[in-house]
């Protein structure tokens, strides 16, 4: 697995895991946003496209 996919791979994982807290309500979304490393609207993009097409979107 080249370094890019494995990257890739890694942030996966961790927005699954950051949504799974903000849709338990554990995390709001500015703070999944600031843990992600990303502005709230971009979040806001991923969930779209999460919801949309899964993981692969």
């Amino acid at each position: 697995m080249k370094r890019t996919e494995m990257l890739q791979e890694v942030r996966k994982m961790r927005f699954q895991e950051i949504y799974g807290n903000w849709t338990e309500r554990r995390l709001t979304q500015e703070e999944a946003a600031r843990v992600l490393g990303v502005c709230s609207r971009t979040f806001r993009r991923y969930i779209n496209r999460y919801e949309e097409e899964g993981l692969e979107g």
